[in-house]
This record gives structure tokens, C-alpha cells and sequence, in this order.
């Protein structure tokens, strides 16, 4: 097993361009942008590779087939590329490993700030709900260092003054697990602006702060909605 900093290392070496995914830069966007979709297109080609050597090897049978060296060969080929694209990259969080001992911690952050400050670019680029779900979720469940806790206290202000996209609601148990008094005087700034969307997605994270008992579920979700003030979520535009 590698040693943490050797970890860290071996991220920042696959994935250490893709800070330039939330530069104020246009062009270092761009470039990071053009890195990834050549990642992308790599890990394309090497699966298209490991489909046709499947298809050579499906008659020796499932157990045989894994076995075949060249099969082997371009199915490794395929994940170590994997690695040097987004979200493909994040998958290789060990479960059960706190996920704030994962040396990947940085470029899970900054996939959800990616999302959370360039939303149409990591539609287009690398959207996955299923990844924004699960570093969610993981997140929501550790105690975090402060820095970590900032940044995450961030990116609950900046999701609840947008219009909702996917997986949003899984930022109420990150705001849970990061409560304090900057994420509730950030709260209470977006429930008092003058987007409506802010108000609502601030008041409902306010409120189930409020009562963490409260399951985070979406009839809950709805049930607040019909009995606040505002009767619903401000139409779309």
C-alpha cells in the first residue's frame, strides 16, 4: 500500500491539470477543458479496444477470458486512463476509508466547485449525477479540518443561491455535518436577498438545520414547500 504523501503525489501527477477547471481564467479553462476532453477521448479509444478483445475472447468462457493476457492487458490499459479524466478519475475512493483520509479529496472538491462555479461547462464536459451524489453523501458524514469545512460551507452558499439542479438536497446533510455560525450568516444573507431561489433553497436548509431529526427526503422537501410562505419553488426562466 503507498504511503500518503506518495498517494497524494501520484493524484496530483493524473489529475493536476484540472485545476485550471475553476480558474477565473478563460483561457486556463480552456486549456484544462481541452485536457480533459483528450483524456476522455484516450479512455475511449482504450475501451473500444477492450470491447474488441472481449468479442475474440467471450469463447473461452468468463473464468479463461479475465485470464487471457492480452484481454488483461487492455482492460488495465483502460482504467489507468480512466484515472487521468473526470469524474472517471474519483472512482478509486476505498470504501470504508474515511473520506478524509482520501488522497483524492482535493479533485472531489473540485469536481463539485467545477459544477458549483461553471455549471454549463461540467454538464458539458463531465456530468455525472451519480458521482456529484456520492462525494455528497461522503462528505456529509465526516468531521472535517477547517479548511476542508470552508470550502464545503462555500459550496452550500453557492448551491442554495441557484436555481436547483440534480442532487442538490444532498447539500442539507453536507450543511448538517459543516454547521456553525458562517454557514448560518451565510444562510440567512441568501434567505433575505432578492432571488427567490436563494430565499427558498436558504430557508429550507435553515429550517432542516433546525430540526436534524428530520429526515432529508423529497416528501419532506415537498411538505416545507407547501407550507411555506411562498407555497413552491420560483418558476424557471
Amino acid at each position: 500500500m503507498k504511503e500518503p504523501e506518495e498517494e497524494r503525489r501520484a493524484w496530483d501527477a493524473r489529475l493536476g491539470w484540472a485545476q485550471g477547471l475553476t480558474s477565473d481564467d478563460p483561457a486556463e479553462r480552456a486549456a484544462a477543458l481541452a485536457r480533459l476532453d483528450g483524456a476522455k477521448r484516450c479512455a475511449a479509444r482504450a475501451l473500444e479496444r477492450v470491447n474488441e478483445y472481449w468479442s475474440l475472447t467471450l469463447p473461452l468462457g468468463p473464468e479463461e477470458q479475465y485470464r487471457e493476457p492480452a484481454f488483461r492487458r487492455a482492460l488495465e490499459e483502460y482504467h489507468r486512463l480512466c484515472g487521468h479524466s473526470l469524474p472517471e478519475g474519483l472512482s478509486g475512493r476505498a470504501y470504508g476509508r474515511p473520506v478524509t483520509e482520501w488522497p483524492g479529496l482535493p479533485y472531489g472538491l473540485l469536481f463539485l466547485e467545477w459544477e458549483a462555479r461553471y455549471p454549463r461547462e461540467w454538464t458539458l464536459h463531465a456530468k455525472s449525477w451519480g458521482a456529484k451524489q456520492s462525494l455528497l453523501r461522503a462528505l456529509a458524514r465526516a468531521d472535517h479540518d477547517p479548511a476542508v469545512a470552508a470550502r464545503l460551507v462555500g459550496l452550500v452558499e453557492l448551491a442554495v443561491r441557484r436555481a436547483h439542479r440534480c442532487k442538490d438536497r444532498e447539500y442539507v446533510g453536507v450543511a448538517r455535518a459543516v454547521d456553525g455560525a458562517d454557514l448560518r450568516e451565510r444562510l440567512a444573507r441568501a434567505a433575505d436577498s432578492g432571488d427567490p431561489w436563494a430565499r427558498c433553497h436558504a430557508g429550507y436548509v435553515r429550517w432542516m438545520l433546525d430540526r436534524p431529526e428530520v429526515p432529508n427526503t423529497r416528501r419532506v422537501w415537498h411538505t416545507w414547500l407547501a407550507g411555506s410562505s411562498g407555497g413552491g419553488p420560483p418558476p424557471r426562466t
